[in-house]
């Protein structure tokens, strides 16, 4: 189960808005613990694809060693990447799934015609399948 705020949902749908009709793309730092990640902070980055960024993203390996680097700093942890999926559902793609790492969430937002309208969680297994992760999104006011 993946648990985030309001306010983070927000942020992630905006990135997938602005960027829109290319995928976003970012990542997703937190707690995990008893399977249940705690979703506390992103860091959106560029989407470093040269083609196709219609359909694919690319983060960059500079990109991953800052988002380590500040997961530390933080006293947090790195738990998955998030990218959109413009006039796509939120589904992860076969390119997502031989791209995907083990154990991380992968959140999908899908962007259709330029508007954020639905937001799923994925977990790859060992075996290399996605299964979809429960996705809470708890209100926060302020």
């Amino acid at each position: 189960m993946a648990i985030l705020n309001n306010h983070i949902a927000d942020s992630i749908k905006a990135h997938g808005e602005r960027t829109y009709p290319f995928e976003c793309c970012g990542f997703l730092f937190g707690k995990d613990e008893n399977d249940v990640r705690q979703i506390s902070d992103i860091m959106p980055v560029e989407n470093n694809q040269k083609e196709n960024k219609e359909r694919r993203f690319l983060v960059s390996p500079g990109d991953y060693l800052r988002a380590e680097k500040y997961a530390e700093i933080k006293g947090l942890s790195l738990i998955g990447i998030y990218h959109s999926h413009p006039d796509h559902p939120a589904i992860p793609s076969e390119h997502d799934r031989k791209q995907a790492m083990p154990f991380f969430s992968y959140l999908i937002v899908s962007i259709q015609k330029g508007i954020a309208a639905e937001t799923r969680s994925w977990l790859l297994g060992s075996d290399m399948q996605f299964k979809e992760e429960q996705l809470i999104e708890k209100v926060i006011q302020f």
